[in-house]
C-alpha cells in the first residue's frame, strides 16, 4: 500500500496533533525527506515525540523509515492522467474491456458508500433543504459536476447558484452569503487555490460549507463543516467521475425526500407553464 493511502486509512484514528503531522507530510514531502524530525515538529507546532509517534501509528519503525517511504513514493508519483492511462492499459488484455471499466466504477461507488459518514450526509441534506440559497463551486475537472448539480438541485428546490469566477464578481457573491447559505465546494487533485480561498471566505461569512473531494486530508477540509471523500482506486480525477456523480445524485435524492412538499409544489408550478415551444415529440413506441 502506498504511504498516502496508508495515511488516509489511519487518519481517523490519529490524535489531533498527529493529524497535523499527517497533513504536513502529504503537503510537504520534500521537507520530510530532507529535514530531521525535530525541525518538522517545530514547523508544525508539535513536539518531536509527536512526529515519531505518528510514524509508529503507521506501523513504521521510526522517522527514518518514513523518510525512506517519502523518497520512494511521494517524490516520484505519477500525474493523475498518467495513473488513469496506466489503469486502462492494465485492462487492455481483458476479454470484456467495457465490463471491466464499468465494474471498477461500481467498486469505487461501493467503496465510497462505506467511507461516508451517514450523520454527515443527513446533516448536509438538512442544510441543503432549509438553506435560503445554495452556492456550488467546481472548476476545471470539477466544473461539469458543479454544473450538473446546480441544474438538478435547482429543479428540486430553487435558489441554487453556480459560482463562475471567470464571469462574476466573487466579492459581491460572498457579500450576499450568511448563516442561511450553503456552499458546496468540489475540489480534486490537483487542488486549485481559488476554490479553497472562496470556501474560506464563505465560511467567514457564516455559510455552511460542504466539501466534496478525494481525501479527508485534502486542503478543502480545513474550511468545511462536513467533508465527503470520493474514492478513486488510483487517485485519478477522471476515474472518480462516475462515483462523484453517483454521490451528488444521492445528495439531490435526499433533498427531494426531505422537502417533498416543496418539491411537489415546484413540480406543479413547472408543469403548469406552457413549454411546448421548447420540446419536440418523439416517435410513438
Amino acid at each position: 500500500m502506498k504511504l498516502s493511502e496508508l495515511i488516509q486509512e489511519r487518519y481517523s484514528d490519529l490524535s489531533k496533533s498527529q493529524k497535523k503531522v499527517a497533513t504536513y507530510v502529504l503537503d510537504n514531502p520534500r521537507k520530510i525527506a530532507l529535514e530531521p524530525a525535530q525541525d518538522v515538529g517545530d514547523s508544525i507546532g508539535v513536539s518531536e515525540t509527536t512526529v515519531i509517534r505518528f510514524c509508529y501509528s503507521l506501523e513504521l519503525s521510526g522517522y527514518a523509515e518514513l523518510q525512506k517511504a517519502i523518497r520512494e513514493q511521494l517524490l516520484f508519483k505519477e500525474s493523475s492522467l498518467d495513473a488513469y492511462q496506466q489503469s486502462k492499459m492494465d485492462l487492455e488484455q481483458q476479454p470484456h474491456f467495457l465490463e471491466e471499466v464499468m465494474e471498477r466504477d461500481r467498486s469505487a461507488i461501493y467503496a465510497t458508500m462505506k467511507q461516508i459518514d451517514e450523520k454527515y450526509y443527513e446533516t448536509a441534506v438538512e442544510k441543503l433543504a432549509k438553506a435560503d440559497t445554495v452556492y456550488i463551486l467546481g472548476l476545471r475537472s470539477s466544473f461539469a459536476a458543479a454544473h450538473w448539480l446546480t441544474f438538478t438541485l435547482n429543479l428540486v428546490r430553487g435558489k441554487v447558484h453556480q459560482i463562475r469566477p471567470e464571469t462574476e464578481d466573487i466579492i459581491q457573491i460572498l457579500s450576499e452569503m450568511n448563516s442561511n447559505s450553503v456552499l458546496i465546494a468540489i475540489s480534486f487533485h490537483r487542488y486549485l487555490k481559488q476554490p479553497i480561498r472562496i470556501a474560506e471566505l464563505a465560511k467567514q461569512q457564516g455559510a455552511f460549507i460542504i466539501g466534496v473531494t478525494d481525501s479527508q486530508l485534502a486542503p478543502i477540509q480545513q474550511h468545511s463543516d462536513v467533508v465527503f471523500p470520493i474514492y478513486s482506486p488510483n487517485k485519478s480525477t477522471l476515474d472518480a467521475t462516475a462515483t462523484l456523480f453517483s454521490f451528488l445524485n444521492a445528495l439531490v435524492a435526499g433533498v427531494v425526500v426531505k422537502g417533498k412538499g416543496k418539491f411537489q409544489k415546484r413540480q406543479e408550478d413547472y408543469r403548469a407553464l406552457d413549454s411546448d415551444f421548447l420540446f419536440m415529440k418523439g416517435a410513438d413506441r
